[in-house]
């Protein structure tokens, strides 16, 4: 599963790095991009929750991974044919449908192959996995770029998501498991209480957690206009492969330390430190250090939340139902990133920068605050 994740990665974050650019080259602004990620997001929602619920039903995970790895690769590989933006709205779409068709059942095999106690370190290793992957991606998009016409890379792209398909149909192996033959309302009543607290919390910190591709776009608009849109855009990309390399570096550490010292406390954390990052964002220079800066604390801020939102949820949820647990989960999460992706590009577009990234963290800051509150009250402890 973690090469699986890997060559995933290296797939989805090459054509994420370039997209923005693609986009721009064919017409497309900010705002477009925000509706294109928000809505991408928000197809996957229905597909989470039923794919999940599915694997609880029929008691095996591994299918429906399959089937999302594939829609996932074919996704991609149509940008290549886009010359509109519908075009590249559609081509999201069905790419991120695969994602959300592979998530939950995937998540969920992961964790039944671990013991408790391992969660953290489990999850933090193929969230490391996933996101080296995401290195490799747009580092090797930073150098084609450069030689290559945008348009091609994303056939270079499909290239990665066929070996994941491949590694995940072939070594992954499992178990049927206890079905849990019961319909998809009835399973949603079933998740616990203290879950249900936890995905309120989730919510409302994803309003506000909007899609990386729109930190890319600012960092490539901040940097135009001392370096030019080809080494702006360049630049942006070298920059968000810093940010993958810490998101991968630390994940598998932070995972770790969760085991060993806390994971709601972290997750805590993490969500602040997603919207104090969201504010240096609106600050108007393209000096180059500060930009690292940011995508290095954005790193990290995402190595906590995607590893400790998960982390969390094992903890919280049966064996029975975290196919549907993961599946609600990443439902909410998809909730959050349209409304977060949409609404940041509107405001970006229609009032100022200050405007979206200010929503963004204001969202974010809530969330961690309700979070806290709801660890205090002891609703999300297990």
């Amino acid at each position: 599963m973690g090469w699986a994740a890997f060559f995933s990665d290296f797939s989805h974050e090459m054509a994420t790095a370039i997209l923005p650019a693609f986009l721009a080259s064919i017409g497309g602004s900010a705002a477009l991009l925000g509706l294109i990620e928000g809505l991408a997001d928000a197809s996957t929602s229905l597909m989470k929750i039923g794919s999940g619920w599915y694997s609880d039903y029929l008691g095996r995970r591994k299918p429906l991974a399959v089937l999302g790895y594939f829609l996932t690769t074919l996704g991609i590989g149509t940008f290549a044919l886009a010359f509109s933006w519908p075009h590249v709205l559609l081509s999201r779409v069905v790419s991120w449908i695969g994602r959300g068709t592979r998530g939950p059942p995937r998540d969920a095999l992961l964790v039944d192959s671990a013991e408790p106690k391992y969660f953290g370190r489990v999850i933090g290793f193929n969230r490391g996995m996933d996101t080296l992957g995401a290195i490799i991606g747009p580092a090797l998009a930073l150098v084609l770029i450069r030689v290559m016409a945008i348009r091609s890379l994303f056939i270079i792209a499909i290239i990665p998501g066929i070996l994941a398909l491949l590694a995940f149909t072939v070594f992954v192996k499992e178990k049927r498991g206890r079905t849990k033959h019961t319909s998809l309302v009835l399973s949603i009543k079933n998740l616990p209480g203290t879950f249900r607290f936890f995905l309120i919390a989730v919510g409302i910190f994803g309003l506000g957690n909007f899609a990386d591709s729109m930190l890319i776009l600012r960092a490539t608009e901040l940097l135009s206009p001392a370096n030019g849109a080809v080494v702006a855009a360049s630049l942006a990309i070298l920059l968000y492969t810093i940010h993958n390399v810490f998101y991968a570096a630390l994940s598998f550490p932070i995972g770790v330390i969760a085991d060993r010292f806390g994971k709601k406390s972290l997750l805590v954390f993490g969500y602040l430190l997603t919207g104090v990052t969201s504010v240096g964002f609106i600050l108007n220079t393209g000096n180059i250090w500060y930009l690292g800066l940011l995508f290095v604390l954005a790193g990290l801020a995402i190595a906590i939340t995607d590893s400790m939102e998960k982390t969390v949820a094992a903890d919280l949820l049966p064996e029975s139902l975290r196919g549907t647990g993961y599946g609600a989960l990443a439902t909410i999460n998809g909730l959050g990133d349209f409304a977060s992706s949409a609404v940041v590009g509107f405001l970006w577009t229609a009032v100022s920068p200050l405007a979206g990234f200010g929503y963004g963290a204001a969202l974010c800051i809530l969330g961690a605050i309700l979070l806290q509150a709801l660890l205090g009250r002891g609703t999300a402890g297990a």
